[in-house]
């Protein structure tokens, strides 16, 4: 067991790209960490730096009280879970999880008892004598976990190793790596681009952007309180909605679209900042959950509600997810244009149509197409600055 500290550290390659810049991030001995974020953000090059698979460019990474940028992989005590299986495609699976103990001339009791908590762990017991090519992707990316687990090393990485599992194994994994691994006291680094996995297995999750750490923290708290308008999209699901308001004079509310929201005035004492953008623009953010349908709630004030009109409803059993539109100006930045990217989906030309998604009780009978009032949680609402894209706060 050990912490990992990066300490200043950048990786630029020869052709000018910044991979990761100037990442400070101290992972406490045997803290299980999740580095997340979209695509290119330098979550995996950042693990590869800690495995030694990537140079660094400047900064000091250390496993313990080591400074390790120069030492081979091999000499970090580390186990690494590659996206790909990376299996001997020669040996049975047994062989596969054991390489590495035989390699360090482990005693062969030793190893058959590791083999066989693996093997369990990960419902591998009756392919132990099976060849790679005998099994299936997600019995393969088994197989990889298992040599790592066997290993009983220092640090554990592992790069989205429940990627290739099926969703029903996934969900079994998720629980069973994480109290493997907290049982272990194993310090973990752990990266994924999946919401669930980010907000349910690790410690602490460390949010990534364009090789930038943007925001660290337990996941609820992550969720919460985001730091700025990419976490807070970027951090749960469905994305945070998001629209552009302009705060009245006397600071009392919120013009959105046609509807004037008020700001309770416990929101103006958690959040002093917002009492000096009278008479500015701001950006809102409201999670799905902090909405409702308003004939649930037919004693919410009116500036608690806004009207919009439904495009889809999707009934889930224990909630129903409704998609609805509302004339309003929507958020266009460089964070919003990146997520829309990520999801594939486009942003509509400013001043159109706002689209949203709300979570109402299953008793809702909201269909496609009304033209519906929803209720907002407005001591819930996420207040950001349209310039800086941080959360409004002090």
């Amino acid at each position: 067991m050990a912490k990992v500290s990066f300490e200043n550290v950048e990786k630029k390659y020869p052709n000018g790209f910044h991979a990761v810049q100037d990442l400070n991030l101290e992972i406490a001995d045997g803290e299980f960490l999740v580095l997340v974020g979209p695509s290119g953000c330098g979550k995996s090059t950042a693990l590869r730096m800690i495995a030694g698979l990537e140079d660094i460019s400047s900064g000091k990474l250390l496993i313990g009280d080591r400074v390790v940028n120069d030492l081979p992989p091999q000499d970090r005590d580390i186990a690494m879970v590659f996206q790909s299986y990376a299996l001997y495609p020669h040996l049975s699976v047994a062989d596969n999880i054991a390489y590495g103990l035989k390699i360090r001339k482990m005693a062969k009791d030793e190893i058959a008892a590791r083999i066989k908590r693996a093997s369990d762990m990960l419902e591998l017991g009756p392919y132990l004598d099976r060849k790679p090519a005998q099994l299936s992707g997600g019995q393969r990316q088994r197989v990889a976990m298992g040599r790592a687990i066997v290993r009983d090393p220092a640090v554990f990485l592992m790069d989205e190793p429940l990627s290739n599992l099926d969703a029903k194994l996934r969900v079994q994994m998720r629980s069973e790596i994480s109290a493997v691994v907290h049982g272990l006291g194993t310090t973990t680094v752990y990266v994924t681009h999946d919401q669930v996995e980010a907000m349910t297995m690790g410690d602490r999750m460390a949010v990534m952007k364009a090789g930038i750490l943007n925001q660290v923290g337990a996941p609820q708290e992550v969720y919460d309180h985001p730091d700025n308008i990419f976490v807070a999209q970027f951090v749960g699901s469905p994305p945070m909605n998001l629209v552009m308001g302009t705060v009245s004079a006397d600071g009392k509310s919120v013009r959105v679209g046609e509807n004037d929201v008020a700001i309770p005035q416990a929101v103006l004492a958690q959040r002093p900042a917002l009492r000096t953008y009278g008479g500015k623009k701001v950006v809102l953010g409201v999670r799905s959950e902090d909405m409702e349908d308003a004939t649930l709630q037919p004693n919410a004030p009116a500036d608690r509600r806004i009207r919009g009109e439904v495009a889809l409803v999707e009934a889930l059993g224990s909630e129903i997810v409704v998609h609805f539109g509302f004339p309003a100006e929507q958020v266009v930045t460089d964070d919003t244009k990146l997520m829309a990217e990520e999801s594939g989906e486009s942003l509509l030309d400013a001043g159109d149509e706002v689209r949203w998604v709300a979570s109402f009780a299953p008793r809702s009978r909201v269909r496609r197409g009304d033209t519906i009032e929803i209720v907002i949680d407005t001591e819930r609402v996420h207040w950001f600055d349209p310039q800086t894209s941080a959360a409004i706060r002090d």
